[in-house]
């Protein structure tokens, strides 16, 4: 009894070692947020400020349109989780459920697919953008979301092949067509791997940095990213403010996986990818 205490005790003295060296880089980032110039480059360092400076978060909001961009970077985030959730379930679904002449040879073109990185595609498909004369809109950003995505289709076969095929026949006696029993039996069950798909599509487009700063020309569509990066670079770097700017930027995806963190790890659990 004493010894699997202990063992409890040590396992978990090490976890709040780990999540502590996890957590390191963002308390600084958040001390050094509410610093003033002079505290955070003195000597000795310290972690705490001094005095608080309230004025590096009041500046975010002052001198650059902070509201526009993460305005912009919401619709962004809700129009891609929508595509996703659309498409990506129906082509899982249609290569997991429904026999079909072809359907793994394409699963694994689909797979190479996630194979070649964007650095890769990028020009070209740029190149595509542009002779279609939507460069300088959210199109390019946004359309493809709606095309699905490789790495979502294979998380969510994999989930749906867990599913046993007794009950999708058992609806199939009952009368009940593909997309019925898509949209009333699976869709329902798949749930925790469809707030994966959320979780990881909005984190993905609210991080993105390098597809709007190709694609977006108007400083009025400027994304938080792109938005940040660019006062910065014009007005030269004020460590307070940048902090603060990207303590705001961190929030939203902090109190996303709080509060969606257990469908999330469920989601993957029941996908079977370790």
């Amino acid at each position: 009894m004493r010894n699997s205490l202990s063992k409890r005790l040590i396992q978990q003295i090490i976890l709040i070692i780990i999540s502590l060296l996890f957590l390191f880089p963002f308390i600084i980032l958040l001390c050094t947020s509410f610093k003033y110039p002079n505290d955070i480059f003195h000597l000795p360092i310290r972690l705490l400020p001094r005095a608080i400076d309230w004025g590096n978060y009041t500046n975010v909001f002052k001198e650059m349109p902070f509201l526009r961009y993460l305005l912009n970077t919401l619709l962004l985030c809700v129009i891609n989780v929508l595509g996703q959730l659309i498409t990506s379930p129906l082509v899982a679904y249609s290569l997991s459920k429904i026999k079909w002449r072809g359907r793994n040879i394409l699963f694994i073109f689909v797979l190479g697919t996630m194979m070649l990185p964007f650095q890769v595609t990028m020009i070209p498909v740029y190149m595509i953008w542009n002779s279609l004369g939507l460069v300088g809109t959210y199109v390019p950003l946004t359309l493809t979301a709606f095309f699905g995505n490789a790495f979502f289709v294979f998380m969510l076969r994999q989930f749906f092949m867990n599913l046993p095929n007794e009950m999708l026949e058992a609806a199939e006696v009952d009368g009940a067509g593909s997309l019925t029993t898509y949209f009333k039996i699976v869709l329902p069950l798949a749930r925790p791997a469809l707030t994966t798909v959320a979780i990881f599509t909005f984190l993905w487009t609210w991080t993105d940095f390098l597809g709007p700063l190709i694609y977006i020309n108007n400083p009025k569509m400027y994304t938080l990213s792109v938005g940040l990066e660019s006062f910065f670079t014009q007005h030269g770097v004020e460590w307070g403010p940048l902090m603060a700017a990207s303590v705001v930027f961190s929030v939203p995806l902090i109190i996303l996986f709080f509060f969606a963190q257990k469908q999330f790890i469920k989601g993957i659990t029941m996908t079977g990818i370790k």
